[in-house]
């Protein structure tokens, strides 16, 4: 049996890429339709938290009971990883009573090597360096909104942080051109952004990134594990709102993201973020959900 994972967008090609995300549109409208069958009877979702959150808790959890199956909920406190056991002895016994796994940790390698020893697939629901179920969720809204995001452009403002690097990993992949403005010494991974090439165009200047624009998107200055850097990075981030004026040097039909949570009058204005011309944040956060159930639905598939 081959099992496929996801720890990052590059587990997927292209071809998968939108294969997942017309899935997920499907599966949307089954679900509002109330014909959503119970794929997932028999089955049960392992998901391993040492970063807390709620939209990755929720959309996973009801993602699994919508489609029949179950999830277990594993804190820190409810593993053998808390007290110091080998992430591949975990990996081993915890893969061996579920049929699937999400992990939301630190540091990326964690997963790597938990995925290296499971017996079934692995999903990465977030790490210091990368986030790419939420870039799954990212691409559907653009879809559902504008269509096909091949060769537009792309603004991310803010810190170089595991959303831009997902961002990144996305324009290889879908075609896109990204602008990236962040303060210097904030940049993203220097050998990523080699890779990624002339598509991705790194700035200082916000305006710079944002004219032409037709998705501006940008997430928290300080992310969980940064909160005493706070201060210091409000103030080497200080011109990088995103607001009206920002927006306004972007396309005519821009859309606006953020992945949650947000911190209004900071990274972005309380006015723009409620902007239902510009914003789409809530449809961003509900398709965490209807994104993640067509991951589960074609990794299980896949890895028959």
């Amino acid at each position: 049996m081959t099992i496929r994972h996801f720890l990052t967008l590059h587990d997927l090609s292209t071809d998968e890429i939108h294969q997942v995300i017309d899935l997920a549109i499907e599966l949307k409208a089954a679900h509002r339709e109330g014909r959503q069958e119970p794929v997932f009877a028999g089955k049960v979702l392992g998901m391993i938290f040492e970063k807390s959150s709620t939209r990755t808790r929720v959309s996973f959890e009801a993602g699994m009971a919508q489609l029949g199956g179950d999830a277990l909920f594993l804190s820190p406190n409810d593993t053998q990883l808390g007290r110091g056991e080998p992430i591949e002895d975990s990996a081993r016994v915890i893969s061996r009573m579920v049929d699937i796994v999400m992990i939301r940790t630190f540091g990326h390698d964690k997963i790597e090597k938990f995925a290296e020893y499971s017996k079934v697939p692995v999903i990465n629901a977030l790490t210091d360096q990368f986030h790419p179920c939420q870039l799954l969720a990212d691409i559907q809204t653009f879809v559902e909104h504008r269509g096909s995001i091949q060769g537009k452009t792309v603004a991310w403002i803010g810190d170089g942080n595991n959303m831009c690097q997902s961002w990144i990993n996305a324009a290889m992949l879908l075609d896109f051109n990204l602008n990236i403005a962040c303060p210097i010494s904030y940049e993203p991974d220097v050998e990523l952004l080699a890779r990624a090439g002339k598509r991705i165009n790194v700035t200082n200047d916000p305006v710079v990134a944002v004219t032409g624009a037709h998705l501006v998107t940008t997430d928290v200055f300080a992310s969980m594990g940064q909160e005493e850097e706070q201060e210091e990075r409000l103030k080497h981030f200080a011109n990088y709102q995103v607001n009206h004026q920002l927006i306004g040097h972007a396309a005519a039909d821009v859309l606006f993201m953020h992945c949650l949570p947000a911190h209004r009058d900071e990274e972005v204005s309380a006015e723009l973020f409620e902007d239902e011309k510009f914003s789409v944040v809530w449809d961003e956060a509900e398709n965490r959900l209807h994104a993640q159930k067509a991951l589960m639905v074609f990794l299980l598939g896949a890895s028959q």
